[in-house]
């Protein structure tokens, strides 16, 4: 039962702060393609540094075994987020928001948002089989990370990660304030 409850709470509590940071609403997402509104690029920054420290911290300190990390394949990679930015950009949408928007009752997110991710998930499964092989031919590193990749330290490597968010979001604040 437990296995349940720990997903359902985290994805309660993603939802929660995606809606608290107003990232629930169309011209937020759209606006990050526009380059008019920042907020989302902030917001997931933070999320991933944060959870990467999470995540390490749990795995040395014994408190969660070591991810299982799946092969990356950089043509899948490439194509794969090809095809998700020109979703997201198009619908306004991520997979995340149309959840919580579909949970603040929004019914272009019941209709539009919630099909159209079902949609895609039966067009993914029924080509899968047949893309997949090839996709996977060309840049398949194996099940690696970027620390192993480099021979770092995974703090190493979030260390830098940590300092590359913080010149980003230093740079969209400044670059924000010439804007107003």
């Amino acid at each position: 039962m437990l296995e349940i409850i720990k997903p359902l709470a985290l994805g309660l509590g993603f939802g929660w702060m995606l809606q608290k940071a107003g990232l629930t609403h169309y011209a937020r997402i759209v606006n990050i393609y526009r380059l008019r509104d920042m907020t989302v690029m902030q917001f997931m920054l933070v999320a991933l540094l944060v959870g990467g420290i999470l995540v390490q911290a749990g795995v040395d300190l014994g408190l969660s075994s070591a991810l299982v990390v799946p092969a990356t394949l950089l043509l899948a990679n490439f194509v794969g987020g090809v095809v998700f930015g020109v979703g997201m950009a198009t619908a306004g949408y991520c997979p995340g928001t149309i959840v919580a928007e579909a949970g603040e009752g929004r019914l272009d997110a019941w209709i539009g948002g919630l099909s159209g991710l079902f949609v895609g998930a039966i067009i993914f499964g029924l080509l899968q089989p047949v893309i997949m092989p090839v996709l996977a031919r060309i840049g398949s590193l194996g099940h690696v990370t970027l620390a192993q990749l480099l021979g770092a330290s995974p703090w190493l490597v979030l260390l830098v990660f940590g300092e590359l968010v913080v010149i980003v979001l230093v740079l969209v604040a400044r670059i924000g304030k010439r804007a107003t």
